[in-house]
């Protein structure tokens, strides 16, 4: 029992994390940003990855963790998507509109439930997609304020989309299949994200702001913002791969529309950003949509776990709940210790 507890409290303490993280490299990317007027993204999200990668191997290197071989050609092809789909959604920023950029990260959900469903044979209920629905139909209306198509950008935008959705999905499978750690994953992959990001950012950049990275005026103030966004980004890094481990990509997503609502309120309450009765009404809409997204999942779980032994060995369903995906995967390993060779 005690045990079960620790593995949930694991899990509360990876949700925790990358929400905390996550606004908090918003907050300061959009005063290194707005404010101090530096606007090479993808250059920054390279500098993350080279960060974080040098905090892990220093980390390695005292022992912290037990670095576990992983095939190279997974591991190389694993990083360079994530990177290429990271340089995606920002060239879709750069060629949509806000509220089109909104869109497509919405889209994300029910594409990786579609994935998911065709490709690795997971079931989703009805009710689980009602709240997802409902979680995307508040999120698209607290954020979303214009909506204006050009033919490159929403290439663009299905290109982030397929990318995002597959490079997550992957996150996951890695992780169970192969049994290793969110850390060992991201310590061998991020050498190769990083490395695409710093070869293309600067031009990604240049096309995007007409600015070059190389010439910008580095104040000592914005040194210090960049240097503080790279921290942070370890964090976020790190709880991402972690989140999509312990629980699943679209978990994962949902968490990330609590952060846009978090986002939002800090927004209003911090920086004094305009907020309306809309804003209100969305972020109530889906906060209600990842409450029942939690509570159906929760339902399932249980249910699941009420079903004969060799059901729950045989199905892999997608019905994995904020807290109890920890449980089930500690289930399932004591059933496999006591059932015959």
């Amino acid at each position: 029992m005690g045990e079960m507890k620790s593995m949930q409290m694991g899990v509360i303490g990876a949700l925790f994390l990358s929400v905390a993280s996550s606004v908090s490299i918003v907050i300061c990317n959009k005063a290194l940003m707005t404010n101090l007027g530096f606007p090479f993204a993808t250059t920054l999200t390279s500098w993350h990855l080279m960060v974080t990668y040098c905090t892990l191997h220093v980390a390695y290197k005292l022992n912290f963790f037990e670095n576990k071989p992983i095939d190279t050609k997974t591991v190389v092809l694993f990083g360079l998507l994530n990177g290429i789909s990271i340089g995606l959604l920002n060239l879709s920023l750069g060629f949509n509109s806000i509220g089109f950029y909104q869109m497509t990260k919405l889209a994300i959900i029910p594409f990786t439930v579609l994935l998911e469903t065709l490709f690795l044979n997971k079931k989703f209920s009805r009710k689980i997609k009602f709240s997802l629905f409902l979680l995307l139909v508040g999120v698209g209306i607290a954020s979303i304020t214009d909506l204006q198509l050009n033919f490159v950008g929403s290439v663009l935008s299905l290109l982030a989309i397929a990318t995002t959705c597959v490079g997550q999905i992957l996150t996951n499978t890695i992780q169970k299949r192969l049994n290793v750690t969110s850390t060992q994953l991201l310590y061998q992959s991020a050498p190769f994200q990083a490395a695409i990001l710093f070869v293309s950012g600067p031009f990604v950049d240049k096309y995007l702001t007409r600015l070059n990275v190389f010439s910008f005026s580095y104040s000592p103030l914005v040194v210090g913002f960049i240097t503080l966004s790279c921290l942070i980004a370890v964090s976020v890094n790190f709880s991402t791969f972690l989140v999509i481990g312990k629980t699943s990509p679209v978990t994962y997503q949902v968490l990330g529309h609590l952060k846009t609502c978090l986002v939002l309120a800090f927004g209003y309450t911090l920086l004094h950003d305009p907020f309306t009765p809309r804003n209100i009404a969305g972020i109530l809409v889906a906060v209600l949509g990842m409450l029942l997204y939690s509570y159906f999942c929760s339902v399932a779980s249980k249910s699941k776990q009420g079903s004969s032994e060799s059901a729950f060995i045989g199905k892999d369903r997608d019905t994995t709940p904020l807290l109890s995906q920890e449980k089930e995967n500690h289930e399932a390993k004591k059933l496999d210790k006591h059932s015959p060779v």
